[in-house]
Order: C-alpha cells, then structure tokens, then sequence
C-alpha cells in the first residue's frame, strides 16, 4: 500500500493552514464590517468569537482529521460506524466534500479576476481607466459570463500544477513562499499608507469604541460571521490538513497559530484599506468585489505611488487567493484518492478538468453561487463535523485524540464547550445567514 504524504514539517502545516483560512473574507469584507460597525466595537465582539471558534471547532475539526487519518467521507463514516451507521455518516460526509469542490469551482473564478490584474498591475492596464465609473465598467465586463476564461484557467492550471506535486513538496512548499510574502507586502503597505497625509483619520475610526454600535446586535451577529467563515470551519479544508499531521503535533497550539495569524492578515487589511480610503475622504461602505476590483483601483490611480501600491497589493491578493484554493481543492482530490483508488497525478488531473469547464460556465453567476454555499453549505458541514466527532465519536475518544502531541491535557471543559455551545453555534450561523442574507 502506497504511503500516504503528509505535511514535512510543523512550520509548513501552520503556514498551510493559515494559507486556507486567510483569504477574501480577510481582505475584501473584514475592513468593510470594520468601517461599517464602529470600528473597535466591531473588533471586540470579533475577537471574542476568534478565540471561541479557534479553540473548538478549529482543534476539533484538524484532530478529527487527524484520529482518522482521512478527509469528509471516510472521517464521517468512521465517526458514524460507533455507532453501527457508517453509510449514513459516509453520505453526510459527501455534503462538506461537495461543497468545498462547489466552492474552489467559484473561487476558481475570483482567482482569475486576481490574477489578470495582478498581471495588469504590472503593465498599466489595472489603473487604466480614469474614474470609479470606469473601473465599474472594466469590472463588470470581465465578472460576465464568459468574460475572462483565459486568466481563469491559468489560475487554476497553477493551482492544480502546485497540488500534483503533493503534499510535502506542493502544497507546503508553495505555503511556505507565500504566506510570509503575504504578511511581508501588506506590512510594507501598512507603512507606506501610515506616511500619507489624512491616514490619521482612518486609524482614529478603526480604534474608537461606539457603544451605540457595541449594543447592536447586527455587530455582533456580523462578528460571529465573519469569524466563523474568516476561520474556515466547513468541516472540508481544514479537517483533510488535519489527516496529514504528524500525532507528535500539538494540535490547540497549532490552532492558536491559525487564528492568530488569521486575525493579523485580516486586521493588516484594515489597516491598509481603512486609512488608504480616509487619505482620499471617502468612507468604507463598499465590500466584496466591489472594493478590490473597482473603489481600490480608482484609489490607487489617484493616490501618490499608487502604481507601486497597486502590484504590491494585487500580488499579495493573489498568494492569499492561491493558498485558499489550495486548501478547497485538496478535499476532493483527496477523496477520490481515497474512495477511487485515483493516483495524485490522476485525481488533480480530473479535478482540474472538472473545475475548469463549471468555473467557465458559472462565470455570470458566481456571486449567486458563492452566496448559497458560503450561507447554507459551508455551516451544515461545519455543525455535521461537529455532531460526528462530539457526538458520535464521544469524549473518551476526542479527548485522546486532542491530547495527542501535548505535555499536559486539555481543559477540563473543552469537550462540554465544544459539545454544547459550539455545535448549536454552527447550526445559529446557518439560520442567521438564511434569515439575513448570509453574515459571513
């Protein structure tokens, strides 16, 4: 039997992992929920909610992963099979495992947006027009259908070229390049922003506390969103990285890694965006698409050295855009290695014609798409994650699986936590992002 790879090193599982969780969430929707619900009244119910997810659900999502050494589908099962139902559990593993194919599909789609004008960051072409109806204009052409194959597919025939060489010498090593470069960018950004004249007034904004704003409870339901899906718990990606880990690892001190650095690439974003738009007078109210693909552009074109801002910033999107379609990826193509007998080489290979021909086709709709999988799939996998492993599996058997790799036990409460109060959690993001229109 063919060994199974595995992450060479705990530097370049954390980094992969953070590679996953930061992402779009982090850089085109964290800042704008800044500006929107009182800055550091926004940042307080946030980081309440970071530390909560982080040390339920994102520990018991990588040992779950790691206990049964398999992705959704056979984890699921083998969850289900204490308790003599290991079909139904492979059939709700299904659920998670489409939907992070369903969703590497549409960010197949966004990673092409990113590359063309990573690209044209270079050339001109990104900052070539000349006011925001222009840049709303270039956008809108190349977001329809069919508007942009060409740089779709040379995003993901990159994608796909880094996961064929597995997991140690592909997705580590491209991690271990990126996500440094990724922090190191942005907090170059940061500095230059720091130096322009008006930045003041955006740091003020991000660091007041609005009590008004505190007491809403759309902040904090935004909040709980936000880190939710900022800390990608979907019971997919970060359950198949999991299963490639070492049982010498530590997996809480890995977990606070993630979120650690996860809350530093989305803070630098707002540090970076918030003042880049007080320095031309204008308030943050415009997320998604949207800010980075048409209000930052028209930013960039009007501000000193706003060329060299727009290549530093659009190739640190595009390592964070990489890592993250890394991560959504690897859970199919793992289990068609694992339930078809598939070769690495084979399953990227099928994966990758899969991705490429719906990427193309869903092209005009990619924001309805996205919607339904980020408001419905995404916290039905991360709750039936957690009904397996809590539930199912039992605390004896979490207990030891968590406790793997460290030199003293969890806490005592962790598995009541992560039992009573995480799981119903995961299941209240799923009503909320319906009844709202998606929170995340």
């Amino acid at each position: 039997m063919q060994k199974r790879d595995s992450f060479g090193t705990r530097l370049g599982f954390i980094l992969a992992c953070i590679g996953s969780a930061v992402g779009m969430g982090n850089l085109w929707m964290f800042p704008t929920r800044v500006s929107l619900y009182g800055g550091g009244s926004f940042l307080i119910p946030y980081f309440i909610f970071v530390v909560l997810i982080a040390s339920t659900g994102v520990i018991g999502e990588m040992a779950f992963g790691r206990a049964t050494r398999s992705g959704s589908i056979n984890a699921f099962g083998t969850a289900a099979e204490r308790k003599g139902m290991r079909k139904l559990g492979e059939v709700l593993g299904f659920i998670p495992t489409i939907g992070s194919l369903a969703m590497a599909i549409g960010y197949t789609v966004v990673m092409g947006w990113i590359l063309k004008y990573a690209v044209g960051s270079f050339t001109g072409a990104t900052l070539s027009s000349t006011d925001v109806d222009g840049y709303a204009a270039a956008f809108g052409s190349m977001a329809s259908a069919f508007g942009n194959n060409a740089w779709q597919i040379a995003a993901l025939a990159l994608c796909i070229a880094i996961m064929m060489l597995g997991i140690g010498k592909g997705i580590e090593k491209a991690n271990k390049i990126m996500m440094p470069l990724f922090f190191v960018l942005f907090v170059g950004l940061g500095i230059y922003i720091f130096t322009l004249p008006g930045a003041s007034e955006g740091y003020q904004y991000i660091f007041r506390v609005d009590p008004v704003a505190l007491r809403d409870p759309a902040t904090w339901m935004f909040a709980l969103g936000q880190a939710f899906f900022s800390l990608s718990i979907a019971g997919n990606g970060t359950i198949i990285y999991g299963s490639y880990l070492s049982d010498k690892e530590n997996v809480p001190a890995s977990a606070a890694r993630v979120a650690l650095f996860d809350t530093m690439a989305a803070c630098l974003a707002a540090l970076v965006i918030i003042p880049a738009m007080a320095t031309a007078g204008t308030q943050l109210n415009q997320g998604g698409p949207g800010l980075m693909f048409i209000f930052l552009p028209n930013l960039f074109h009007s501000m000193p050295g706003g060329s060299l801002f727009a290549v530093i910033f659009f190739v640190a999107v595009l390592f964070a855009g990489m890592t993250s379609l890394l991560n959504l990826y690897e859970t199919p193509i793992a289990a068609l290695q694992e339930k078809l007998g598939f070769s690495r080489s084979k399953a990227c290979l099928s994966v990758g014609i899969f991705g490429a021909v719906v990427s193309i086709c869903i092209q005009g709709i990619v924001s309805g798409w996205m919607d339904v999988l980020s408001i419905y799939i995404c916290p039905l996998g991360a709750g039936l994650a957690a009904i397996m492993f809590f539930w199912f599996c039992g605390r004896e058997f979490v207990e030891r699986e968590v406790n793997k790799g460290r030199t003293k036990p969890i806490f005592s409460w962790f598995f009541p936590i992560c039992k009573y109060l995480f799981t119903p959690v995961c299941f209240l993001v799923l009503i909320l992002g319906a009844l709202n229109g998606g929170i995340g």
